[in-house]
């Protein structure tokens, strides 16, 4: 009989993790060019608004968590599955971070807003 790791060889031999062997989208910054945010592109996505926007979110998975840094003197609005724990967006603050998780995949993300005047 095969030896289950000679067939399914394990990803951490050595026991540890380090940032080289984990995927982009857990060490990757992103700078927004469209209204997306592909959460399995990047852990944290910055954008600067030129224009009133509404956010969409693609491939989202449950547990995983994401940082939004967005500045800009307009409106920012979430998609509806979006609950706000805390905070709000300031059109006025010189950052926004929106750090999100997701609790049940694309049906229910938790957010946090917090402002940098």
């Amino acid at each position: 009989m095969p030896n289950i790791l000679d067939i399914f060889p394990p990803s951490v031999i050595d026991d540890t993790i380090t940032n080289s062997k984990l995927a982009s989208e857990f060490t990757e910054s992103s700078a927004m060019t469209t209204n997306n945010v592909d959460w399995s592109a990047a852990t944290i996505f910055t954008k600067t608004l030129t224009g009133d926007t509404t956010l969409t979110f693609s491939n989202v998975t449950t547990g995983i968590s994401k940082t939004l840094v967005i500045n800009g003197n307009h409106s920012l609005e979430l998609p509806s599955e979006v609950i706000l724990l805390n905070g709000e967006y300031s059109a006025s603050a010189t950052k926004n971070f929106i750090q999100l998780i997701s609790t049940n995949g694309s049906s229910e993300i938790i957010a946090t807003i917090s402002n940098h005047i």
